[in-house]
């Protein structure tokens, strides 16, 4: 593991329950950070398996705490501006900063465009696109107003860089995140601010195990079969939370002090076959 240090630091990570930023929360407390955890806390009618829950929540800052750190677990809606106004505030009453934003929060569901009802589209860029705007929206002005920088990563797919069946409103809100990523970035260099997203391509989580009970293999075979296997190595299966979390930790250190803008597939080969 590469060593960074995020001392002094406060980390605030999205969608931080379980899956992908429970690893990202843990791996910021253990270079260092205190960290701010949120999530939403309860189901979301479109999504066909349970989200992130209080208790899962508070586990989470627990292992921060683990680790020697300081944690603040917030329910949080990212789709609400108030909500995510009214946390970013209580961080920083908390802490008296943020410095990374960790942009993780999102959902995933399927269905074939032309027969998808409007809940579920709306439902998913409110989520996976809007949910991280507003996320940026409000610690990006806390950057801006404090005047010594920050960092943000988002959490985009590989999913924002082809097309997947069935995956319409989830692929149309993942190009989203890598287009509002470059131009955030444009927006908040002047104020020393690194905007940057990493595209996972199947991650072994929550999210991929439910969808895999409510769909069942045989949907998620056909998906496969014209996308192809999630990585090129051994047999095809999927990457660990783990390695998206050491890509947001890069992202997140002066060692990408001069990465910004970018989209940074950590895919295991998937774009490239």
């Amino acid at each position: 593991m590469v060593q960074y240090d995020f001392s002094g630091q406060v980390a605030f990570v999205t969608g931080a329950a379980h899956g992908q930023g429970r690893s990202h929360a843990q791996h910021y407390a253990k270079h260092g950070a205190d960290v701010v955890v949120t999530d939403i806390g309860h189901n979301v009618e479109t999504v066909p398996y349970d989200l992130g829950t209080g208790d899962e929540l508070d586990e989470t800052a627990s292992i921060v705490e683990d680790e020697g750190q300081e944690a603040l677990a917030i329910e949080m809606d990212v789709r609400d501006g108030s909500q995510v106004e009214a946390a970013v505030e209580e961080a920083i009453d908390e802490f008296g900063r943020i410095d990374i934003l960790a942009n993780n929060a999102g959902i995933e569901s399927m269905a074939h465009a032309v027969e998808m009802d409007e809940m579920t589209w709306d439902e998913m860029i409110d989520t996976n696109l809007k949910g991280v705007w507003l996320a940026a929206k409000h610690v990006g002005k806390h950057f801006i107003d404090r005047g010594d920088g920050g960092k943000i990563v988002s959490t985009a797919s590989t999913a924002g860089a082809v097309g997947i069946p069935s995956n319409a409103h989830y692929v149309s809100a993942k190009h989203g995140v890598v287009g509002l990523t470059k131009t955030l970035a444009l927006e908040l260099a002047e104020y020393d601010v690194n905007v940057n997203c990493i595209g996972p391509t199947g991650v072994d989580t929550p999210m991929i195990s439910g969808m895999t009970e409510a769909y069942g293999d045989e949907v998620l075979e056909d998906i496969g079969a014209m996308t192809g296997p999630w990585n090129v190595f051994g047999d095809g299966g999927m990457i660990e939370a783990r390695d998206i979390s050491e890509a947001y930790l890069w992202l997140s250190s002066d060692a990408a002090r001069y990465v910004t803008g970018i989209y940074l597939p950590v895919d295991a080969g998937f774009l490239a076959k």
